[in-house]
C-alpha cells in the first residue's frame, strides 16, 4: 500500500497532439467554379477517352479549360502579353482538331497540348517568379502544377458543405455522396454477380440490358469525372490561393577552364570538314562518279539522311555547352567562340547538303509526308544554329529567349501548311504528266487525311488498284473513303472540317 502512495495521480495516458485540419476558404464562386470544373472533366473524357476519334470534341474542351481559368483568375492574369501569346498558340493547335483529319498531326499536337496547357495554366499563378525564358521555369511550373493537383483535393468536398455547417447540412452531404457511392457499386457488383449465377442473371438480364444500352458509356464517363475533378478543382483552387513562394536560392554559376571544350569544337570542326569535303565529291561529280564507285544517285541522296539530321543536334548541344560553362576570358575563350562559330557555318553546310540530297531523293520518288515534316525538321534546326550563333555574338542573352518562341512559330507553322494535300497533289502530278506510272493509292488513301481525295480524284476512277483486300477501283475506294468521312461527321466529337469536306464531296 506504501507504494501505491508513491504513483503520479494521472487520470489517464497522455493523447498525442492531433493534426489540426486544413482549413479552406470557399466562397459561392468557388462553389460555382466546382460546378464548372466537373462538366470540363466529364467532357474532356467523353472527347479525350470516348470519342471514336480525336475533333472538335477536344477543342471544346480546351476552350471551356480556359473560360474555366478565366472564371477563376480574372482577365488581367489571362491576356498579359506572355499569357496572350500562349493563349493564343494553344487555342490555335485546339481548333486544328476541328479543321484537320491527319492522325499524326492530332497525335503529335495532344502531346503538345498535354505540355503548353499545363505551362501556361501555372504559369498564371502569382507564385511563379522564373520569366519564360528561363529553362528552369519548366521546372518551377512543372511542381507547381503536380503540387497544386494534390495539395488540396480537400477544397471540392469543403465547397460542397453548405455554409452553416449545420449538423442537417452534413446529414445531406453524407447521403449525396452515400447515394453516389451505393450506385457505383451496384454498377460493378450486378455484373459480376450475374456472371457468378445464371439464375441471377436471368432475373437481372432486362435490367442490365437496359443499363447497358443506355447508361454504361454515361456511368463510366462520369465515374472518370467524379475522379478527376477534386484534384483539378485542387489546382485551380492553388492557383486563386497559391501557397506562400520559398524565396530563390541564387544560381549557382558553373564554368570551366576553356581548354577542354576548344580541343573537343576543334576535333568537330576538323572532323566535318573531311566529311564536306568527300561529300562534295558526291554533290558535284554527278551520276558518273557515283556509279565508278557502285552507288546509283538515288541510294547516295537518301543514305545517311536522318543521321545527318542526328548529328546537327548533337553538334548544337556541344555548342551550347561549350559557350555556357566556358570561362569567359583569355585565349580559351576566344578560341571557343572562334571553333564555335565555325562549327555554326558547317552545321549550316551539312543541313544544306541534306535538304540538297533530299530534294535529289523527293525528285526521283516523289513527296511524302515524312518527307515534307523532314524538311520542316531541317528549317527549325537552321533557325537554332542561328540563335546559337545570336547567342555566340551576345554571349549575355539567353539562347531559350529565342528559341522558345522559334519552337512555337515553327509548331504554328507546321500545322498550318496543307501537308496531305500537296503529298496527293505532287503525287497525282507526276502520273499525270508520265513522268511515273505507280501510284501508291492505299497509302495516299489510309495513312494521310481526307485531304487527299480532292487530289485523287483528278484520276480516272476506272484506274485498277491492288490493296491487300484484292483487286478494287479508285473509284470503289473513293466511296468507301467518303462513307468514312461520313461516318465520323455523325459523331459532333469527332466532327472535323476535312472529314465534312470529304463527306459533301461527290
Amino acid at each position: 500500500m506504501s507504494d501505491l502512495n508513491h504513483l503520479p495521480l494521472t487520470v489517464g495516458a497522455a493523447k498525442p497532439a492531433q493534426k489540426a485540419a486544413k482549413i479552406y476558404e470557399i466562397t459561392a464562386a468557388d462553389r460555382l467554379l466546382l460546378g464548372g470544373t466537373l462538366l470540363w472533366c466529364f467532357l474532356a473524357v467523353d472527347t479525350f477517352l470516348f470519342a471514336p476519334v480525336w475533333g472538335i470534341g477536344l477543342t471544346a474542351a480546351v476552350v471551356l479549360w480556359y473560360f474555366l481559368l478565366l472564371a477563376a483568375l480574372g482577365r488581367k492574369a489571362l491576356f498579359r502579353r506572355e499569357s496572350a501569346i500562349l493563349l493564343a498558340v494553344n487555342l490555335f493547335l485546339a481548333a486544328t482538331f476541328a479543321l484537320q483529319s491527319n492522325s499524326w498531326i492530332r497525335g503529335w499536337n495532344v502531346l503538345a497540348l498535354l505540355v503548353l496547357v499545363p505551362v501556361h495554366t501555372c504559369g498564371l499563378s502569382a507564385a511563379m517568379q522564373f520569366p519564360w525564358w528561363r529553362p528552369r521555369m519548366l521546372r518551377e511550373r512543372a511542381v507547381c502544377f503536380f503540387s497544386g493537383l494534390f495539395s488540396a483535393v480537400g477544397a471540392p468536398f469543403a465547397a460542397l458543405m453548405p455554409a452553416g455547417k449545420s449538423r442537417d447540412s452534413r446529414r445531406l452531404l453524407s447521403t449525396v455522396l452515400g447515394c453516389c457511392g451505393a450506385a457505383v457499386l451496384l454498377c460493378i457488383l450486378v455484373p459480376v454477380l450475374s456472371s457468378a449465377d445464371a439464375l441471377f442473371a436471368a432475373a437481372t438480364a432486362d435490367l442490365r440490358r437496359l443499363i447497358r444500352s443506355h447508361f454504361t458509356t454515361s456511368l463510366a464517363e462520369l465515374l472518370w469525372a467524379l475522379i478527376l475533378t477534386p484534384f483539378l478543382f485542387s489546382l485551380l483552387y492553388r492557383l486563386r490561393r497559391p501557397l506562400p513562394s520559398k524565396a530563390l536560392l541564387p544560381e549557382k554559376t558553373v564554368s570551366a577552364d576553356g581548354t577542354g571544350f576548344w580541343i573537343l569544337l576543334a576535333a568537330l570542326d576538323v572532323l566535318y570538314f573531311v566529311f564536306l569535303l568527300v561529300q562534295s565529291a558526291g554533290l558535284f561529280g554527278g551520276p558518273e562518279y557515283l556509279s565508278a564507285r557502285g552507288l546509283s544517285y538515288a541510294q547516295w541522296a537518301r543514305s545517311g539522311f536522318f543521321q545527318m539530321v542526328g548529328v546537327t543536334i548533337v553538334n548544337l548541344s556541344v555548342l551550347l555547352a561549350a559557350v555556357t560553362f566556358s570561362h569567359r576570358q583569355g585565349r580559351g575563350w576566344t578560341a571557343v567562340r572562334l571553333l564555335s562559330g565555325v562549327l555554326i557555318a558547317e552545321s549550316l553546310v551539312l543541313l544544306a547538303s541534306a535538304a540538297w540530297r533530299m530534294s535529289l531523293y523527293v525528285g526521283a520518288y516523289g513527296l511524302s509526308f515524312k518527307r515534307l515534316v523532314t524538311y520542316w525538321g531541317m528549317g527549325m534546326m537552321a533557325f537554332f544554329f542561328l540563335a546559337a550563333l545570336w547567342k555566340l555574338l551576345r554571349t549575355d542573352r539567353s539562347f531559350c529567349r529565342l528559341a522558345f518562341p522559334i519552337a512555337l512559330a515553327g509548331w504554328v507553322l507546321l500545322n498550318c501548311v496543307p501537308l496531305d494535300a500537296l503529298v496527293a497533289r505532287d503525287q497525282v502530278d507526276r502520273v499525270l504528266s508520265g513522268e511515273t506510272a505507280v501510284l501508291d493509292v492505299e497509302y495516299l488513301l489510309e495513312d494521310l487525311s481526307y485531304d487527299t481525295l480532292p487530289q485523287l480524284a483528278r484520276l480516272d476512277g476506272s484506274r485498277s488498284v491492288y490493296t491487300q483486300e484484292g483487286k478494287t477501283t479508285l473509284e470503289a475506294l473513293l466511296t468507301q473513303r467518303r462513307s468514312e468521312a461520313r461516318a465520323e461527321c455523325s459523331d459532333w466529337r469527332a466532327w472535323n472540317l476535312s472529314a465534312w469536306r470529304a463527306s459533301t464531296d461527290s
